[in-house]
């Protein structure tokens, strides 16, 4: 299940190691702002079911405060339906929450000009490739830790859930499988940065 919190990055989208400033007019851009028009223009494109999923806390509505600190990871996730098929567009490419949704919101906007001027067609190829893949938990929420850890942290929880896991023990194979690939996961995002 996509979750709002933490971000939900999909599988297989590339990351920015070093997001830049934009040139959007920042002093107009808020968390709220944009996540409206965020939302506005996926009700304009026949969007459904929109998480707009960040490492921003969020309130009862499932939307993300305003005015909160900027996260470490200032990527965005926004996961929606459309034509019966679920979809995701994420950007990390700016240096702010605001910034990279509002690229979003215009990059939705710049569909939805597609499909006006009349190449419909072109938009469902365009979209092909914004298919979700399904989603597997984070690492950190399969292992229990919480979003500052550290390596050591991980190999411990790592070890405590595997003598429960483990089918020499009695344990249930696909979750020993979920936590093989959990820790090959952090092992790997550890070794990257």
């Amino acid at each position: 299940m996509i979750e709002a919190y933490p971000l939900a990055w999909p599988e297989g989208f590339k990351r920015t190691k070093y997001p830049r400033g934009s040139r959007f007019e920042k002093r107009d851009l808020s968390i709220s702002k944009t996540t409206k028009e965020v939302i506005y223009q996926l009700k304009l494109l026949g969007g459904t079911n929109a998480i707009i999923s960040t490492n921003l806390r969020l309130k009862i509505d499932g939307l993300p405060y305003s005015q909160q600190k900027q996260p470490e990871d200032r990527g965005v996730a926004v996961w929606f339906t459309l034509n019966g098929n679920q979809r995701v567009l994420a950007c990390d490419e700016w240096r702010t929450i605001e910034e990279n949704l509002w690229a979003v919101a215009k990059t939705i906007d710049a569909m939805r000009g597609i499909d006006r001027w009349g190449v419909s067609d072109m938009l469902d190829r365009i979209f092909t490739g914004f298919l979700a893949l399904p989603s597997k938990p984070h690492w950190k929420y399969i292992l229990d830790l919480p979003e500052k850890c550290s390596f050591e942290d991980v190999k411990r929880s790592f070890l405590l859930k595997a003598k429960e896991f483990h089918p020499d023990r009695g344990g249930d194979p696909e979750k020993m499988a979920e936590l093989n690939e959990a820790f090959e996961s952090a092992k790997r995002e550890f070794h990257a940065n």
